[in-house]
């Protein structure tokens, strides 16, 4: 019975574990250039951020809106930012 439950429990891991890594991809967006357009501005207005996500990483650029480079402001407006 014990055997039955571990089994289930890593079958059930397995596939949360399957399913987060396909959703992460998907997180990511932008594409490279547009990434490179605003790497340079993340590394310098948004460095103490950086780890908690792109979500607040995208609100510290438009929170330096006025500092952030030309290309990367460009790249905000496409995304309706």
């Amino acid at each position: 019975m014990h055997k039955f439950f571990l089994a289930l429990s890593l079958l059930s891991m397995s596939v949360s574990t399957s399913a987060i890594a396909q959703q992460q991809p998907q997180q990511r967006s932008g594409t490279p250039e547009e990434q490179a357009a605003c790497s340079r501005d993340v590394q310098r207005h948004c460095r103490a951020v950086i780890d908690q996500g792109d979500f607040t990483i995208l609100a510290c650029l438009q929170q330096n809106r006025t500092k952030i480079t030309k290309a990367c402001d460009q790249v905000l407006k496409n995304h309706g930012q």
